[in-house]
């Protein structure tokens, strides 16, 4: 099952790496109708959604860190639960 889920993962990102190139070869040309936009738009929130599925997935994943949860950044957490967070390693 896991390895279904990695496939499925992968094929994802894969297809929005190709949505993101084709974005921008659309964009680039400036020569587009508004219904090729809106379509453009859909896909990619369509796509938008698969990633961020693929993030909080993986996120969730990852193991608790056993310190007391403290980055040394004091900031408020935004999101204001206690959702794993991604190591900036993780996007590399």
């Amino acid at each position: 099952m896991s390895r279904l889920a990695d496939e499925m993962e992968e094929a994802q990102l894969a297809s929005a790496a190709e949505l993101g190139e084709e974005a921008h070869r659309i964009l680039a040309g400036r020569a587009w109708t508004p219904g090729e936009i809106h379509l453009l738009a859909l896909e990619l929130a369509a796509s938008l959604a698969d990633v961020r599925r693929v993030a909080e997935s993986r996120g969730a994943r990852l193991p608790v860190p056993d310190d007391d949860g403290s980055d040394g950044d004091d900031a408020p957490d935004d999101e204001g639960g206690d959702r794993p967070r991604l190591p900036a390693e993780a996007f590399g």
